[in-house]
């Protein structure tokens, strides 16, 4: 079983490690201090099993196990906190295991011997019913074969076409599997519905023109392409562009 590590202390990986050593046919397969190096290192590395603190700077625990959950074939997830109110009231109903801090022996083992039961269905439950509590700082998805973070912040807008949602960011594009609707719930605090098929992120809002054929477009800064703006939306864009342009 390959065993990822990932905390922002490094006593506390140093700790795993040295536990992990005492448990059978176990390895370490890589550590990471925070989750986008572990987002990283799981696909250089394909561990079985995250050992994943939850406080984290750059992306905590939760989003982590998120980003994880939409994987093909995630990992098992064992959370380690030294906050008890997030094991007991986020997982104590569910089939993720989790270890206070400081973390013994035995309770890792036991807890490595639970994760192989762990299966898609059960992560994806948990990360799902702690979205509204903690909204994603980072996009995840992969470009040819590879998997690509990108944070919220960088993002400018994000358009539907048919099945997938275009993410369009500072760095490029990438296509993601979600439903735009899903996209406006978590992020409406950051981002602005145009169109039916287009959010734009307020931030990069450089100006609201109309056309020569009587269109209304948004115009973003440090993207070529204006994002059109339907008739039935205008009143609420400009409501809501109101004092920032």
């Amino acid at each position: 079983m390959k065993v990822l590590v990932v905390d922002d202390e490094l006593p506390a990986r140093t700790r795993l490690k040295e536990l992990l050593a005492t448990v059978p046919d176990c390895e370490v397969a890589g550590e990471a201090a925070n989750g986008r190096e572990a987002l990283q290192l799981w696909e250089a590395k394909q561990p079985d099993v995250l050992l994943l603190d939850i406080r984290m700077p750059v992306m905590d625990g939760l989003e982590t196990a998120r980003h994880l959950a939409g994987l093909e074939n995630p990992p098992a997830v064992i959370f380690t906190t030294a906050y008890d109110e997030f094991a007991v009231d986020a997982f104590d109903t569910h089939a993720i295991a989790y270890l206070l801090k400081p973390v013994r022996q035995e309770r890792l083992a036991n807890a490595l011997a639970r994760a192989g039961r762990l299966n898609r269905t059960q992560l994806t439950r948990v990360t799902t019913e702690t979205r509204t509590a903690n909204v994603r700082q980072h996009i995840c998805a992969r470009l040819r074969e590879r998997l690509h973070v990108v944070p919220v912040e960088h993002v400018q807008c994000f358009i539907a076409d048919q099945k997938y949602v275009t993410v369009c960011h500072t760095e490029g594009e990438l296509l993601i599997d979600e439903a735009l609707k899903d996209l406006e719930t978590e992020f409406g605090e950051r981002f602005l519905r145009v169109h039916r098929n287009a959010l734009v992120a307020l931030k990069y809002v450089q100006s609201l023109d109309k056309s020569e054929d009587g269109h209304f477009l948004i115009r973003l800064r440090g993207r070529e392409q204006p994002v059109e703006v339907s008739r039935r939306l205008v009143a609420t864009v400009r409501a809501r562009l109101r004092g920032r342009l």
